[in-house]
């Protein structure tokens, strides 16, 4: 490069670091999910969100989302033009959302029979006791709709219909980092080297790590958008999405991460949940079972299997281009996905 493009580049940079401190100082507080929802249920550190409607569903029967533990639903919420839940609402959905909220020591000998049998369970009775309905739609996510495919299993009779987004459900495989790494670890160790709860930017690090170009991308990203505000708000949104992730209570970490990532007994017919064993062909209710076709944290051939194991012949897997996150915040999500899991709805609502 000759001394006048470089000194051309340099002044370049240096004018839009100047642009962007400004933009930087002129911006108030960043604000996440911000569509509108009212607080309808409360139980220790969970709360169970209906979102607000200004007219009446089209498809009456409503909508549980069950998030994963890790991070939080917000993620659905995250800016006001590509809101998965402002799509779904628009669409004419009635739903409901759990905040899982943030696990302290008092909380770290939750099992998975608390969260499935216990907080899920009581949800689903609260939203069907409110609608005086037998049974009720689940809408999930990674980890949420392993959650959610645990609890149809053991409680089809509460289940209407069933769409899962990105959801581990094999977890033999051997692609991923995760499902690789996860095989030699000692997570009993792991989780009392913490004191029993497992702090979410310990595992916040650990994704970075599954994806190594993460940190330069963000940085190129967080270059590129410094002079704009738009653009640098909805960085700042992800950012901060990220870093508010909550801890997680270790006894349902360690039996999430043996049982399944290392044991694989969800598939085996061999995973019990409190008093019960999971056996997926108690699955009979339409299922949608959507994957991200680039997902690094939970590959295809993880989620597309779950045919296999079900009994129901409603069953439809959708291949959604893009990645984990992509799904959700992506510009075609907007545009295809949320038509099409309202339109699986509308169509077995009777």
């Amino acid at each position: 490069m000759s001394n006048v493009n470089f000194l051309n580049e340099l002044s370049s940079t240096t004018d839009k670091l100047v642009k962007g401190f400004e933009v930087l100082n002129g911006l108030d507080s960043v604000e996440i999910a911000q569509t509108p929802k009212t607080e309808v249920y409360k139980e220790d550190k969970l709360k169970l969100y209906r979102y607000n409607r200004d007219n009446n569903p089209t498809v009456k029967t409503p909508v549980l989302i069950v998030y994963a533990l890790v991070n939080t639903y917000q993620m659905l919420d995250l800016q006001p033009d590509r809101s998965y839940i402002k799509n779904l609402l628009d669409q004419g959905l009635d739903i409901y959302i759990i905040d899982w909220g943030y696990p302290t020591k008092m909380d770290q000998y939750l099992t998975m029979d608390d969260y499935i049998n216990g907080y899920i369970n009581n949800c689903v009775d609260f939203i069907a006791k409110k609608h005086e309905i037998e049974k009720i739609n689940l809408l999930s996510i990674c980890q949420g709709g392993t959650f959610s495919l645990i609890y149809s299993a053991l409680h089809p009779q509460k289940i209407k219909n069933l769409v899962t987004h990105v959801t581990p459900i094999d977890f033999s495989i051997k692609e991923g980092l995760l499902f690789k790494w996860s095989k030699d670890m000692d997570f009993k160790s792991l989780v009392d080297s913490f004191g029993g709860i497992v702090p979410g930017a310990f595992l916040n690090d650990g994704f970075e790590m599954l994806k190594p170009m993460m940190k330069f991308q963000k940085s190129n990203g967080l270059f590129n958008s410094i002079d704009d505000e738009s653009k640098l708000s909805n960085f700042l949104r992800m950012e901060k999405w990220i870093n508010e992730s909550p801890d997680q209570a270790g006894a349902c970490f360690l039996q999430f991460m043996q049982d399944l990532y290392v044991e694989n007994k969800l598939i085996k017919g061999e995973l019990v949940i409190g008093d019960g064993k999971v056996n997926l062909k108690n699955l009979t209710m339409p299922i949608l079972n959507i994957y991200a076709s680039e997902d690094h944290l939970v590959p295809p051939s993880s989620s597309i299997c779950l045919e296999q194991f079900v009994s129901t012949k409603d069953i439809e897997t959708f291949k959604f281009q893009g990645g984990h996150i992509g799904v959700f915040v992506g510009s075609r999500s907007q545009k295809e996905l949320a038509p099409k899991v309202y339109n699986f709805y509308l169509d077995r609502e009777s």
